[in-house]
């Protein structure tokens, strides 16, 4: 059994290094090419089973590597939401981290916020 784990294309966000949770960034053209690259090489295999998470960029992506026919969104495939530190870059988390002590515990495998809740706990 082979497992595929494909990540969404390319966004303004991830090509700049700010987190991106559930802020629902849309893919740039390259992220669009990147994707539609995937359908050939994709269409050879066989899929018993295709996951994807509910947020458009990764539906998106889904769709242009040619596996939307037979996905099934799936909302624990869900980011991360991250709080104050969504759409920051780490420099700018690093920089305001001396009144946003979650993110030195993040560094140290201690995920909490300024509340004190995990990133990814499900509300």
């Amino acid at each position: 059994m082979n497992v595929f784990a494909i990540r969404h294309g390319e966004t303004a966000w991830s090509l700049s290094g700010q987190h991106t949770g559930v802020t629902d960034i849309p893919l740039t053209d390259n992220g669009r090419r990147l994707a539609e690259r995937l359908r050939p090489v994709l269409a050879k295999e066989v899929f018993a089973l295709v996951l994807v998470s509910p947020l458009w960029r990764a539906r998106e992506t889904c769709t242009l590597a040619g596996l939307d026919d037979r996905a099934i969104v799936d909302p624990d495939l869900m980011e991360w939401n991250y709080g104050e530190y969504e759409g920051k870059t780490p420099k700018q988390i690093l920089d305001v981290s001396r009144w946003m002590p979650g993110w030195r515990d993040a560094r140290s495998g201690r995920y909490t916020s300024r509340s004190g809740d995990r990133p990814g706990a499900r509300h």
